[in-house]
């Protein structure tokens, strides 16, 4: 029996999940250097962008569902979350229903423009077809990542 030759990876050639992981942690770096001008823990940002990500009005169970699904939080961490938001002016749950308070999309949005300088000057010299590509990848893998779950 013969056996067919395969072509070996490029020298420089990593696996998929190491490349992602890579970008993932220094990107996270990037932002931490972010949040920390803005006086902005980890866990509050993640929190706001995940009520964004809701449309900024969630009710509060699905919140919580929400924190503890992307945050790793068991309820009673993502309850003290919640609390530590309303606490310090960034969200409000009238009747049950969380949304950002003005400071908190003041706050976001200085979080954002941060990010966006940051990130302007990593992406900038990439092709927007390539970058859409890309997310548009991410995406689809989150996606069938979330059904193998």
């Amino acid at each position: 029996m013969t056996e067919t030759p395969t072509a070996s990876p490029a020298p420089n050639t990593i696996p998929v999940g190491q490349a992602v992981g890579m970008a993932e942690r220094i990107l996270t770096k990037l932002l931490a250097g972010v949040l920390a001008e803005t006086g902005t823990s980890r866990p509050t940002y993640l929190a706001m962008q995940r009520l964004t990500g809701l449309g900024d009005n969630a009710g509060r169970d699905a919140y919580l569902a929400d924190l503890g699904y992307w945050l790793e939080l068991d309820p009673p961490d993502a309850e003290k979350l919640i609390d530590s938001l309303v606490a310090d002016g960034l969200v409000t749950v009238p009747q049950g229903t969380v949304r950002l308070t003005p400071a908190g999309k003041d706050l976001l949005g200085k979080i954002r423009t941060g990010a966006g300088e940051v990130t302007a000057k990593l992406y900038g010299q990439f092709d927007a077809a390539d970058l859409q590509a890309m997310i548009t990848t991410l995406q689809e893998i989150t996606t069938r990542a979330q059904v193998m779950l």
